[in-house]
């Protein structure tokens, strides 16, 4: 299996767990919110969410994810396909 964390910014981990689900995963325990679809091509885990502060007032929460697949390509898709959900555009 190949594997990437990646961090996550300014988004709610409920809402990082919404979205494996809505990509095909089911909740695999609950300590650490492990996930994966259920053709075990890939898996998605939450490793730590943490507050970071960049001024008294202005924090923010982080969130380190980690992905894993069978093959790189499974693993690009399923980043491509994850960050496209977490995408946020301003107006």
């Amino acid at each position: 299996m190949v594997n990437q964390e990646l961090e996550f910014r300014g988004i709610h981990k409920e809402h990082l767990v919404m979205y494996f689900i809505e990509l095909g995963a089911s909740r695999v325990g609950d300590k650490l919110l492990y996930m994966h679809d259920g053709e075990n091509k890939w898996c998605g885990e939450i490793l730590k969410e943490e507050e970071i502060s960049f001024t008294p007032v202005f924090k923010v929460n982080t969130v380190m994810v980690r992905f894993s697949a069978k093959d790189e390509a499974t693993l690009e898709e399923l980043i491509k396909n994850y960050r496209y959900k977490t995408t946020r555009i301003g107006g």
